[in-house]
């Protein structure tokens, strides 16, 4: 069989048998594409005379960074699988194709003096605005939740007495997270001071955050919010993310055990939660090389 056509029953069947997503698609398809190009390049057209050393020949003239070259060879690897399984071709040329390693990449926490500048900026917002941000964000850093978390909160998920939140993560899997005083008080402020105001132009909703059409508000909305008050602060590179990470590395930094934190984060494995670990590890050895007498490494 004629490489273009094996590739177009392959995405065929990833879209029909598989319903992947229109995005998914369009990668596989790009990728796909660069492959079938390089081949007719080396004079190939049909799928039989794709061999080991040609498919490795194509993993090795790819460039650009680790993370794309990975998914471009993904999707080369799952291609020869389908046509050797389905007999489009007699062998999988590309089964001992070795991904690129891709670099660890550590969370990124920020110091508190920045998440202060965050919280005091985002208050600088028009009113009623600028107390939904500075609550919103006060909760993001005060509880580790995710932005999918914090944005579809409902007003009866907090308990105010008992200064608990009630966050639904992944899976609809539910967990309580102590509410901190300085997000009691934000919450409470925005509740009082600006939440009616903008409730009062919707047609009512239990959700927390609110829009200013009085709707619920969104999650690219919120990240919006979180972009908007770091740009007054002069930060950049923040995102609700950022402040997730903090909250953890903070806590680790703290004392917290990390089990208590992967109870916070609503990870699955506490082997998530350990990445967090390498940072705190990270700034622990910095300020041991910075402040011992003999911690010069070898």
């Amino acid at each position: 069989m004629r490489v273009e056509e094996a590739i177009g029953e392959y995405l065929t069947s990833l879209r029909v048998d598989r319903g992947l997503a229109d995005n998914t698609l369009i990668s596989y398809t790009r990728d796909l594409g660069k492959y079938a190009e390089y081949l007719a390049g080396r004079g190939v057209s049909e799928l039989a005379e794709v061999d080991e050393e040609i498919a490795g020949g194509f993993a090795d003239q790819l460039t650009g960074a680790a993370s794309s070259r990975a998914r471009t060879l993904t999707a080369v690897r799952s291609f020869h699988k389908f046509a050797a399984t389905t007999r489009l071709s007699p062998t999988n040329p590309a089964s001992a194709l070795a991904l690129p390693k891709q670099a660890s990449r550590l969370p990124k926490a920020i110091p508190l003096a920045h998440i202060t500048a965050l919280i005091e900026a985002a208050g600088t917002a028009e009113p009623p605005l600028g107390l939904r941000d500075r609550a919103l964000i006060e909760l993001l850093y005060g509880t580790g939740g995710r932005i999918s978390e914090i944005v579809g909160l409902d007003i009866d998920d907090i308990e105010f007495a008992e200064r608990w939140i009630r966050l639904f993560g992944k899976g609809g899997k539910e967990r309580l997270v102590p509410l901190g005083s300085y997000a009691h008080d934000a919450i409470d402020a925005y509740l009082v001071r600006a939440r009616p105001a903008l409730a009062a132009k919707g047609k009512g909703t239990p959700k927390l955050f609110l829009n200013t059409l009085g709707r619920p508000l969104s999650r690219q909305s919120a990240w919006a919010v979180v972009r908007a008050a770091a740009e007054r602060a002069g930060l950049t590179g923040i995102t609700p993310h950022t402040l997730r990470h903090s909250y953890a590395t903070h806590l680790l930094e703290g004392g917290a055990n990390i089990r208590e934190v992967q109870e916070l984060l609503g990870h699955a494995s506490v082997t998530t939660t350990q990445i967090y670990t390498a940072v705190t590890i990270s700034t622990l050895k910095e300020t041991y090389a910075t402040s011992h007498p003999r911690a010069r490494y070898s």
